[in-house]
């Protein structure tokens, strides 16, 4: 959502599209500067989220900044930081869970890279639990697979859990538009049973937070990540009908990360062709 205004805006923008889940930003999602720390911002809109009839679950993406395997050691630092920061921001939500890209060796030492980001990812769920009591689950997104990106595949996705010795506290967020632009095909009631079957069998779908909605500007194993509005891209409608409508999947929380049949984001226009495809 759109966060002019604030995280009270944001949610009730989204209250206004009939939306039942709303993902935001606890910081600028392209600047360092660090969300505030929890406070009476966040305590309003946890309030004001549990006591909507539309909007059920909230989620937050960590900025695409972060970067906890990067070869230069200040970026380095500061994204150990900006996760940790946004962990405690997204756990004061109340949000269900932070996704987060898992990050780029570009090139340098790949071999350590799923041992060197699960230890990472371990290191900043405890510093927040230990300071704050509590924390929210922290969500690897798959990516689409450009440069020296960890997640590519599911496979990926679940050694980097399996390094961390199948913490708990890490789950994962499917991106379609990724998945395509990967090379994993699921227009078929066929491919999209054996995508649904591996994550079950490498990661467990108990440990899938959410999905990503999203049609592609690019085609099928281009890794290149360009989201496009649901039917108008390469993916197509009947494809991504097939996992939003895979009976395995049902009551997982669905987010549109499109540009907008109105522009300007995800709007009501672009619930009600999800909404078709969930239907059809």
């Amino acid at each position: 959502m759109r966060q002019t205004g604030g995280f009270l805006a944001a949610l009730e923008r989204a209250e206004q599209m009939g939306a039942e889940v709303v993902q935001l930003w606890a910081q600028n999602n392209r600047q360092w500067r660090p969300p505030a720390p929890p406070g009476p911002v966040y305590d309003d809109y946890r309030r004001a989220v549990g006591a909507s009839a539309v909007v059920s679950a909230t989620v937050c993406h960590a900025p695409y900044l972060i970067n906890v395997i990067s070869p230069d050691p200040p970026t380095r630092e500061r994204s150990a930081a900006a996760l940790v920061a946004n962990l405690r921001a997204a756990t004061a939500l109340g949000a269900a869970g932070l996704v987060l890209h898992p990050g780029s060796h570009r090139g340098v030492e790949p071999g350590s890279a799923i041992r060197r980001i699960a230890q990472a990812l371990v290191c900043a769920l405890d510093a927040v639990e230990a300071a704050d009591g509590a924390v929210c689950g922290l969500w690897l997104e798959n990516t689409a697979g450009a440069g020296g990106t960890v997640g590519r595949t599911v496979s990926e996705l679940a050694e980097v859990i399996d390094a961390a010795d199948a913490d708990a506290r890490i789950g994962i967020c499917l991106d379609t538009q990724h998945l395509w632009a990967s090379g994993v095909r699921f227009g078929t009631e066929r491919q999209a049973n054996r995508l649904v079957s591996e994550v079950d069998g490498r990661i467990g779908l108990e440990r899938l937070g959410c999905v990503h909605l999203n049609d592609s500007r690019v085609p099928f194993g281009a890794n290149r990540d360009r989201h496009e509005n649901l039917g108008l891209g390469y993916i197509g409608r009947a494809a991504l009908a097939r996992v939003l409508s895979h009976p395995a999947l049902r009551g997982i929380p669905a987010i549109l990360e499109v540009p907008g049949l109105e522009g300007n984001g995800p709007g009501p226009a672009d619930l009600a062709v999800a909404r078709k495809l969930l239907r059809g």
